[in-house]
């Protein structure tokens, strides 16, 4: 009696928090035009500028309006996408990548793209005073335009993790001719991209209003709806109460504990995907008077924290276990296998370490819901450690905030200076090579390394920057696999727990909805309205 009394009352708040949504947002499921479609997304971006990017989050948003060279299609497979063809080649003992443009791709103010708003792009992308990814472009000394539909990359030295990188290629298409009217502010209002959707408007943690591009090129893979709102509703009952009532076709990053109670609701379908985003705990290991300096004090807090039961009791299930890389061909090494739980091997250890009575240390946990369940999950690994004897004083951030303290060769303090949970996509194909050159090796100020690494050790320097350099890819996966296993054995990096699922739902009725991965399957790239029962009628 009292399960039904609490399944009654959670469908009743479901139903009065929805209700207060339709009516603070204007919005209900009877006055969407009949070409039209809302979705729900769970995050904002921290920008639309692909340049300005902060994080995967953005991609959720710029994938919409804006397109790289090379992508990964619906089937996770990498194909050629702005880029027509492109090949690595040598002039003068040095690497290049030789691009050839897709011919009659328009931007949305219908202007052509050429190879001269990837060179606008280059520059913009490489520039640290725009780009917190500079130094993604570090290696390429100069950008070549041969005509307007065929440009080079010359590097300095090779690097791989160039084209294993998302997008791939590491290019935007970025109209050099319009953004040079409006300039940066004109173009953060109102962004211009080649991609399905065109900008309309945008309320900031409300919505964005779309139109599907009618001169997309791309007439095989299109939206096939013309109007595209993607509404931010945080909340987790309030997106699902707008899901059945109708006042939204689409959400994403339904709560593991509300699966099943989505899936049983009639109308509506579910799918769940693995992320790309792996998870970790990173350790300060840059100070010198850091505790975490001593591997027994990274091996007790990797022995303190139950991971299984995190994903079992905090996730519903939703993750998986992985072990330095994500499952799939680039380096991933069977034999490595994850620390288990043994609290008291875990303060043993410390006791080992001069630290009997354990320490304190600041324990940084991001509060805003950047993976499902990411607050509770941080919070639950914090209070394992504790349990041992590493007493996390836990500090709550915002998204932006819990960037920046990640963030090294930053202006002035803080420096996280105890243990942060933190999050890198591999990709799609789980290739770590960018990933580590990011934030296991150490930090290089303007050289392009390390810009998110608490790590300083030379041997993984020396392998990292040898993966970067090396095109052949059994060689590559030998180096990326040796990499692993240090990191493993050494816990340096940080100490790997989980991979999450995404799950989605939207309105069978309704929606037809064909999942894209490169934007972590939020790409609306392939949406649509499927045909009424009045049309079906019709039509016969």
């Amino acid at each position: 009696m009292r399960k039904r009394t609490l399944i009654a009352f959670v469908a009743a708040a479901v139903a009065v928090i929805a209700g207060r949504y339709l009516w603070n947002s204007g919005n209900t499921g009877g006055n969407q035009a009949a070409d039209s479609l809302t979705v729900a997304f769970a995050g904002e971006a921290t920008d639309m500028d692909p340049t300005k990017s902060a994080a995967g989050i953005d991609y959720y948003f710029i994938s919409q309006i804006f397109e790289g060279l090379v992508r990964v299609d619906a089937n996770g497979k990498s194909i050629n996408w702005l880029a027509e063809s492109w090949e690595v080649l040598e002039e003068d003992g040095k690497p290049l990548i030789d691009v050839r443009i897709r011919p009659n791709v328009k931007f949305h103010n219908g202007d052509p793209l050429t190879a001269h708003d990837f060179e606008f792009a280059f520059q913009r992308q490489r520039d640290p005073q725009i780009s917190r990814w500079s130094h993604n472009q570090a290696l390429v000394e100069r950008f070549e335009i041969i005509d307007d539909l065929h440009f080079r990359l010359h590097f300095s030295e090779p690097d791989a993790t160039y084209v294993a990188d998302y997008p791939g290629l590491r290019l935007w298409a970025i109209p050099k001719r319009y953004f040079e009217q409006v300039g940066e502010a004109g173009f953060a209002r109102a962004p211009v991209g080649t991609g399905p959707w065109k900008f309309v408007s945008r309320k900031v943690n409300e919505s964005l209003q779309l139109e599907a591009f009618a001169d997309y090129w791309n007439q095989e893979h299109r939206p096939h709806v013309k109007h595209l709102t993607i509404r931010i509703i945080p909340e987790d009952l309030t997106r699902i109460g707008a899901l059945k009532t109708g006042a939204v076709d689409w959400i994403d990053a339904v709560p593991p504990a509300m699966i099943k109670d989505v899936r049983d609701t009639p109308g509506i379908t579910t799918a769940s995907y693995v992320s790309p985003n792996n998870l970790f705990l990173q350790f300060n290991t840059h100070m010198p008077d850091s505790p975490f300096n001593d591997l027994r004090v990274r091996q007790a807090a990797a022995h303190a924290i139950d991971v299984d039961a995190i994903i079992a009791n905090v996730l519903a299930g939703q993750g998986e276990r992985y072990t330095q890389i994500g499952r799939g061909p680039n380096g991933d090494d069977p034999a490595l296998q994850p620390y288990d739980y043994d609290p008291q091997k875990a303060r043993a250890l410390l006791r080992e370490a001069g630290y009997p009575n354990g320490f304190d240390t600041p324990c940084y946990n991001l509060t805003t819901p950047r993976e499902v369940n990411v607050k509770e999950v941080g919070e639950a690994m914090f209070a394992y450690l504790t349990a041992v004897g590493i007493r996390c004083k836990v500090v709550g951030l915002e998204y932006q905030a819990w960037l920046n303290i990640g963030r090294r060769g930053r202006n002035g303090p803080p420096e996280m200076d105890g243990v942060i949970s933190w999050m890198w996509g591999h990709g799609i194909s789980n290739d770590p090579g960018v990933a580590w050159t990011g934030y296991v090796h150490s930090f290089q100020p303007g050289a392009g390394f390390g810009s998110y690494s608490y790590t300083n050790d030379a041997q993984l320097d020396e392998l990292i920057e040898a993966q970067r350099r090396t095109f052949d890819a059994e060689e590559r996966k030998v180096l990326l696999r040796r990499i692993a296993r240090i990191k493993n054995e050494q816990l340096l990096g940080g100490l790997p727990t989980y991979r999450p699922y995404v799950t989605f739902a939207w309105r069978t009725d309704k929606v037809s909805f064909k999942p894209w991965p490169d934007a972590f399957w939020r790409s609306m790239q392939e949406i649509g309205l499927k045909p009424s029962a009045q049309d079906r009628a019709a039509a016969e």
